[in-house]
């Protein structure tokens, strides 16, 4: 049910992201989702991949500060009011979403959406209770 996300602290200059990305490709890894957030000193960069141990391992080798965290992916009715709905789950249980970011497919009639949120067992409890699909990394990998 937890999906392995990978984050890359990336200094704020020119061709960081680059770097990472033609790190990945030659590799021959595939970024499945991303998400960039940053600041005026540095960026972090969040990746889902469909080899997060191995992308952990390469970015580490070539000088990258990687960390892996827990996330959910959770399809989403692609549909007014969807996104809503799933949220309305979580805080019903007074869980908190630290951030989320939206996957690059679909899955079926869903969309699919990276949540993170503490704690991740009570969430995955939440969400099945309330009939959302919570995404294996085999299934969101395969997508």
């Amino acid at each position: 049910m937890k999906v392995k996300q990978i984050s890359v602290f990336l200094e704020n200059k020119s061709g960081r992201l680059g770097d990472v990305t033609r790190t990945l490709s030659d590799s021959g890894l595939n970024i499945r989702a991303l998400s960039i957030a940053d600041t005026a000193d540095y960026g972090l960069l969040r990746l889902i991949v469909d080899d997060p141990d191995r992308a952990t391992r390469i970015l580490t080798d070539q000088g990258f500060t990687v960390a892996a965290t827990e996330v959910l992916a959770i399809e989403v009715p692609d549909r007014p009011g969807g996104l809503a709905g799933i949220i309305d789950i979580l805080s019903a249980r007074g869980l908190n979403i630290d951030y989320m970011y939206a996957f690059v497919g679909t899955s079926g009639e869903n969309a699919i959406v990276i949540f993170r949120t503490e704690p991740v067992d009570k969430a995955i409890e939440a969400l099945k209770e309330g009939g959302a699909r919570i995404l294996t990394g085999d299934e969101l990998h395969a997508l």
